[in-house]
């Protein structure tokens, strides 16, 4: 890149300095960035101009296909351009990349396959695990073999470790007792408001849709911002789209990883007509996507996960209570652009797991 474009200020640009020493001094890092914090981008932006990157790439990986697109031309726009340009992407069955791109953001697997080509990562300055908390078996498998590939092939490769929630101890040493960079957020007061006992669905089974709809119109006529309501899957999701097609003062926006991009786009921008927005998502809506406007997150607490059926021997998805960790990363949602409210399809009494089962089977320091 030539002259760099002034960016706008954010909590993480006081610790990009120690990052960028970090990384001159050694070889790796573990970023813990609360939510708001910009680390998706800035950090990226930050590293190609290091001396070390003067001849390479860096790959920038994300979770899911939608969060890679968004970054992706969320850092093009920073810099006045184009996805595909200085900044590229590539997901399974897409690729916008060219001669001139320095940053690549990929999916977990898009790594692994360009590992299985060819091990020494050719033309690769530094691999970037962005929301590595997820603990899926792409991100441990991705994060093995590039360990492997540093420790036997190429030993110039620089690797950050980025999370919101991460156990910096136990990665640091996993990565070489490498160094921890701790930056501050930018998080704004979120009230959170319980369902009442009254709108539970008996059994346990879970909230209405009746009630979801409900709740999402009086939290409409309560704030005057846009709505992010999460629900378990697409089905959910066109249900109670059904239910507040009536309202011709909101643009309903569903979000989930089926849709074609334009559609996940409209999501994530201003309405075109100026109305507000009720976006109905998804689980991913809940990390590395900023959702313009939001002020109001309605969380009716479940999510679809895949199971195994020891009657058939395959896997099955099935929906369950989301945990106390991934109900904070939706809370967040409400609180990155201003104060905000989050109401909760449940009682303050309900159990929840305290994260994720992924996360709970094993940890970094039984890797």
């Amino acid at each position: 890149m030539t002259t760099r474009p002034a960016f706008p200020p954010l909590p993480i640009d006081p610790a990009l300095p120690q990052l960028l020493a970090a990384l001159t001094a050694g070889r790796n890092a573990v970023l813990a960035a609360p939510p708001g914090a910009g680390n998706t981008t800035r950090v990226p932006l930050a590293l190609v101009e290091a001396g070390w990157a003067a001849k390479g790439r860096i790959l920038i990986l994300e979770p899911r296909r939608i969060a890679v697109r968004a970054a992706a031309e969320r850092m093009a726009e920073m810099l006045g351009e184009a996805a595909g340009s200085t900044v590229g992407y590539r997901i399974r069955g897409e690729s916008k990349v060219g001669r001139a791109t320095r940053i690549e953001v990929v999916t977990e697997g898009i790594l692994t396959r360009m590992l299985q080509s060819d091990p020494e990562l050719p033309g690769i300055a530094a691999v970037l695990f962005d929301e590595i908390h997820g603990r899926s078996i792409h991100t441990d498998l991705g994060l093995a073999l590039a360990l492997e590939v540093q420790g036997a092939l190429k030993p110039e490769l620089r690797m950050v470790a980025m999370s919101v929630t991460l156990d910096t101890g136990a990665i640091s040493q996993l990565m070489g007792d490498a160094p921890v960079v701790e930056s501050a957020g930018r998080m704004f007061p979120v009230e959170t408001r319980w369902l009442e006992q009254s709108w539970r669905q008996p059994h346990g089974r879970g909230p209405r849709f009746e009630a979801a709809a409900a709740l999402v119109a009086q939290a409409l006529d309560a704030a005057e911002c846009d709505a992010l309501v999460f629900l378990p899957g697409a089905g959910e999701i066109n249900r109670v789209a059904g239910l507040l097609a009536g309202r011709k003062d909101v643009a309903l926006c569903p979000l989930n990883g089926a849709l074609p991009f334009t559609r996940q786009r409209a999501a994530l921008r201003p309405d075109l007509e100026g109305r507000r927005k009720v976006v109905l998502a998804t689980a991913v809506a809940e990390t590395s996507l900023t959702v313009e406007g939001i002020g109001i997150v309605v969380d009716c607490g479940r999510a679809r996960r895949a199971r195994m059926n020891p009657g058939t021997g395959m896997s099955q998805l099935v929906t369950v209570p989301v945990s106390r960790a991934e109900a904070e990363q939706r809370r967040g949602r409400a609180g990155r652009l201003g104060p905000g409210v989050r109401y909760r399809m449940w009682t303050p009494a309900a159990r929840r797991a305290p994260c994720p089962p992924s996360r709970r089977r094993k940890s970094w320091r039984q890797t």
